[in-house]
């Protein structure tokens, strides 16, 4: 089951947001205060980002995150999984694939493109996606840092 985040969720996004950060999913950690502006963006209804508990019958498996914006490349409005994690003992069992059934369902005939990214030896993640039809790009990435503010 695939569900919307809602405020009573708080402590249990901000843990499964600090598992994901500490695991080879991802580069690097980002400090806490970021998982909390996250949460409260989420439950502000924003209209930019969306946030769903993954459960396995009672049990919370983890989290799925996306961002919205508009997109000149692609001609519309486009989705960033910006993050989908599930625990360890719950990977393997089909979540991750019914998270995107999920979200395709629920935006794809509002979207022109759905993008994410992979960190580099994220082979599993990586067959996963391809599997569900995702192609690379050949992009690379610059940004520059401002630091989300705290509150």
């Amino acid at each position: 089951m695939i569900r919307d985040i809602v405020p009573q969720d708080r402590e249990l996004f901000l843990e499964l947001a600090e598992e994901f950060y500490h695991s080879p999913g991802v580069l690097h950690p980002v400090p806490h205060h970021y998982l909390e502006n996250t949460f409260n963006q989420m439950i502000s209804q924003s209209p930019f980002v969306k946030g769903w508990i993954l459960m396995e019958g009672e049990e919370p498996a983890g989290y799925g995150l996306a961002s919205f914006t508009w997109s000149n490349e692609s001609g519309g409005m486009i989705a960033w999984l910006e993050e989908l994690y599930i625990r360890p003992q719950f990977q393997g069992h089909g979540l991750g694939g019914a998270y995107f059934r999920f979200f395709e369902e629920r935006y794809g005939k509002d979207l022109t493109r759905i993008r994410l990214e992979i960190e580099p030896n994220n082979d599993g993640a990586r067959r996963l996606y391809a599997r569900l039809g995702y192609q690379q790009l050949r992009y690379e990435q610059m940004y520059k840092e401002f630091g989300a503010k705290e509150g």
